[in-house]
């Protein structure tokens, strides 16, 4: 590698101590690759050679790469570079490389192939071209077409380097004006459950099809590539009752603290044949992935499910918010509104959404998702009203939904499978975002009159799919099984931006209520509606200079947007600084059923505030699946870094960084002075195992 390569990179911070890696060069950036320490990739003469080779080297496992064209070995650790150095030797062995991942995107893989592309100076004589090949070990295969001087090369058996070093050595010459490596990456395919009915829930993705527009989704499968959320992260779902028997709302570590604040205990079930609407909303937010039925947007993070009073009192607001916070909620979804069209909130109940927002989830604040409302009026407005049954309202008449224009809430309109406004939808300046829902005719809740449709009434025929999400269990419900297809509303619009509120905080728990909004706007989908409302004949489907439109607010969500966003911010301008790296290889047996579990401990001498944390764990068990395991700082700050999710694997080497697992951001700023604990908890009887030892690294600032 060229010293000035070096310099530059040492001046930006500098590779860690220890680093076993290279420096690539490729777009006029600087990309730091790290090795694999158990991969290798060979090329083979013939396919033939396998097999001898494979009883020769003994990996632990091998896979084809890269198209086919290379052989990826895994050994263990210690064994990796006497493995390689021995797979080099082999007769029918061409090319053979170090295994790399892109240190600023770990779960990116990268393959060394034989060849380079090299762009010399249009002066350069072919002579020159020539020498300079040979003198490093590699051969001309072609040029280039369409740029000159421009040649594919290959390395060959008398090149001392590997294809990166090479590259870097080529461009440090005057002649070269550009050497790339060519680097195999694996097509980042995106995440698709099983579960069966998940093709039928077009709101999370689809591929088009009758009464689907393209983008009409949340582009939910790109954000599952990156987290499918974390059992740290609650959401709380406020509602009518809730069927826990449903298999969809259960899950090892999925329910948090159930409340019901209706029966005053800890019981939140339906009793009421018409209590189904909880469940329904449940489902689309935190529904668990279990390779059946339904699955929504945040399938791994934990649900708290309260069970409302069914009225709305200063008390009871200000007892739901208190008790979410208090549980250790980080998202409130609210799929409900107040029976009134005009509902100013107390001083009370402001100040209970306003402390939530503000003091919940350690002082970064909960963040709270509220449904606009479904009678296809504003949010705080006036209408001249006409042909309601009874005359119950008319002329002009204020419209008013308190909660929805709270400061501190995220008020959630719902479009259409079509991407255009829901029938029903209220609207206004105070929406903050819109996320798909069904397509219906107005409608609002007034108790004097039953459940009336809004006047004027709609005859026209409203296009649209309904949302598919969990239903009560046996004959219960709104549908003959478990499942349903009609739901919707902006009832079912709120829980999806809960969902993705969820995915957010999962990948950066360390963001306030506040940001998340911010996050959530910013990254929105434009989607654009022009057709005048079949109702009203307003015209608001499109946006004004700040980006906003009274019918879809900032946008509908993009889930796989708002999670890269998140993603950015988490790391956006921190800084390494010193690496301190400390093991303890002791190996201790971790006791079967024991809550106290085994706790191993390491002494960190530097001073400073952490900047960075990595631990690598080895665990040999029965059934990794018992097992849990926390990372303590000298603090008392504890965060548990694997829940009870390996199932029947029973070696587990992990390396637990911020990348793979967010809710180590919760240590970013803590003192690194001090005892840091790893305490291993078997959780269940009937199986043991044994902590061989484990590695704490820490960037300290």
């Amino acid at each position: 590698m060229p010293p000035s390569s070096a310099d530059s990179h040492v001046s930006s911070g500098g590779p860690r101590p220890n680093f076993r890696g290279e420096i690539l060069q490729r777009g006029g950036e600087e990309l730091l690759l790290e090795k694999l320490p158990t991969r290798f990739t060979t090329r083979l003469t013939t396919p033939a050679a396998l097999e001898p080779l494979r009883q020769r080297l003994s990996p632990t496992g091998l896979r084809p790469v890269a198209g086919g064209q290379l052989v990826e070995w895994q050994v263990a650790e210690p064994d990796l570079e006497a493995t390689l150095a021995q797979a080099r030797r082999d007769p029918n062995v061409r090319f053979a490389s170090h295994v790399y991942r892109l240190a600023d995107s770990p779960q990116t893989w990268v393959y060394l192939t034989e060849q380079l592309t090299v762009q010399f100076a249009p002066e350069t004589a072919a002579q020159t071209v020539d020498a300079t090949l040979e003198k490093l070990g590699l051969a001309i295969e072609k040029p280039l077409a369409g740029i000159p001087n421009t040649f594919v090369v290959q390395v060959t058996p008398a090149a001392a380097e590997n294809p990166i070093k090479l590259a870097n050595r080529l461009i440090a010459l005057d002649a070269v004006l550009a050497a790339e490596p060519n680097l195999s990456i694996e097509i980042g395919s995106l995440y698709r459950p099983t579960d069966d009915r998940y093709r039928q829930q077009w709101h999370l993705f689809h591929n088009g099809g009758a009464n689907l527009a393209a983008g009409s989704h949340i582009s939910a499968e790109a954000a599952w590539d990156i987290t499918r959320g974390s059992r740290s992260v609650v959401i709380a779902v406020s509602d009518d009752g809730f069927d826990l028997n449903h298999p969809d709302l259960q899950g090892m570590g999925k329910l948090v603290a159930p409340l019901d604040l209706h029966d005053n205990d800890a019981v939140p079930l339906p009793t009421q044949p018409s209590e189904n609407h909880g469940t329904a909303v449940a489902g689309l937010a935190i529904g668990e992935e279990n390779a059946t039925g339904i699955v929504g947007v945040a399938p791994g993070c934990a649900f708290l499910p309260i069970r409302t009073t069914g009225f709305i009192d200063d008390r009871a607001i200000e007892q739901l918010f208190d008790e979410a916070v208090r549980r250790g909620a980080a998202v409130i979804v609210c799929s409900w509104s107040p029976a009134s069209n005009n509902f100013p909130l107390t001083l009370r109940q402001t100040n209970a959404l306003t402390r939530a927002a503000t003091t919940g989830r350690n002082g970064k604040g909960c963040v709270i998702v509220f449904s606009a409302g479904n009678a296809n009026r504003p949010v705080s407005g006036t209408i001249n009203e006409t042909q309601w049954p009874s005359n119950v309202l008319s002329g002009p008449t204020r419209w008013l939904s308190g909660f929805a224009i709270h400061p501190d809430v995220i008020a959630v309109s719902a479009s259409t499978s079509l991407g255009t406004k829901a029938a029903y939808s209220n609207w206004g300046e105070h929406i903050a975002v819109a996320a798909p829902s069904n397509n219906a005719p107005p409608s609002m809740s007034l108790p004097q009159v039953g459940s009336v449709a809004t006047g004027p009434p709609l005859t026209q025929f409203l296009p649209g799919l309904g949302m598919v999400t969990s239903d009560r269990t046996q004959a219960a419900g709104y549908s003959g099984d478990d499942y349903t297809n009609v739901f919707g509303g902006t009832s079912s619009s709120c829980p999806v931006v809960a969902g993705v509120a969820g995915l957010v905080l999962s990948v950066n728990p360390g963001l306030t209520a506040r940001q998340v909004r911010e996050i959530l706007q910013a990254t929105a989908d434009k989607i654009v509606d022009r057709t005048p409302d079949p109702q009203l004949g307003l015209q608001y489907g499109t946006y004004d200079a700040n980006g906003h439109s009274p019918w879809f607010g900032y946008g509908k969500v993009n889930a796989a947007a708002a999670v890269r966003e998140a993603q950015r911010r988490a790391f956006a301008g921190r800084q390494l600084g010193q690496v301190v790296q400390q093991q303890n290889q002791t190996s201790l047996a971790i006791p079967d059923n024991q809550p106290s579990g085994v706790e191993s401990s390491v002494a960190i001498a530097a001073a400073g505030r952490v900047t960075d944390v990595q631990i690598d764990v080895s665990v040999d068990h029965a059934f990794l699946g018992d097992l849990c395991l926390t990372l303590t700082a000298p603090s008392g700050a504890a965060v548990l870094i694997q829940g009870r999710t390996l199932g029947g694997l029973t070696e587990l080497r992990q390396t637990y960084s911020l990348q793979t697992t967010p809710v180590l951001l919760r240590l970013m700023g803590e003192s690194a002075r001090g005892t840091w604990r790893l305490r291993a908890v078997d959780c269940a009887p009937g199986a043991t195992g044994t902590l061989l030892g484990w590695g704490l690294t820490l960037g300290v600032g």
